[in-house]
């Protein structure tokens, strides 16, 4: 009883950490929901791990790196590995490339994403006036 109590806690740690992981499709959403979304996370856990696999591993690094331009990100890691999957059309094992991003919220990510905030509220004043 005792080892799967153990196993249990040593799974919550482990899912902790998963919080802040955005696994990146490149078909399903719009390359912005993916870059917001990371500033979101940012912002949550002081830093997001961004995984992809595949195709999808180019659109995880243009993610990267709009949020590093922006100076909003810094990188901390980058892992590449490769994953056995099954090919759904053939049935058959195939290997897929995957790429995981740690990025870390910049030294001045507090700063710019206040003055966004406040442009943005600028912008709906000027809206409704």
């Amino acid at each position: 009883m005792e080892e799967i109590t153990e196993g249990v806690n040593n799974m919550n740690i482990a899912d902790s950490h998963k919080k802040n992981r955005i696994q990146v499709s490149n078909t399903k959403k719009p390359l912005f929901f993916y870059v917001n979304l990371a500033k979101r996370y940012m912002q949550q856990h002081n830093e997001v791990e961004l995984s992809a696999l595949g195709m999808a591993i180019a659109t995880v690094v243009t993610i990267a790196e709009i949020l590093k331009n922006y100076g909003l990100a810094v990188e901390k890691k980058i892992m590449t590995s490769t994953v056995d999957m099954k090919d759904e059309s053939r049935g058959r094992p195939i290997q897929k490339a995957k790429i995981e991003i740690l990025l870390g919220k910049s030294e001045n990510f507090d700063e710019l994403m206040a003055a966004a905030a406040e442009e943005r509220e600028l912008a709906d004043g000027e809206e409704q006036g």
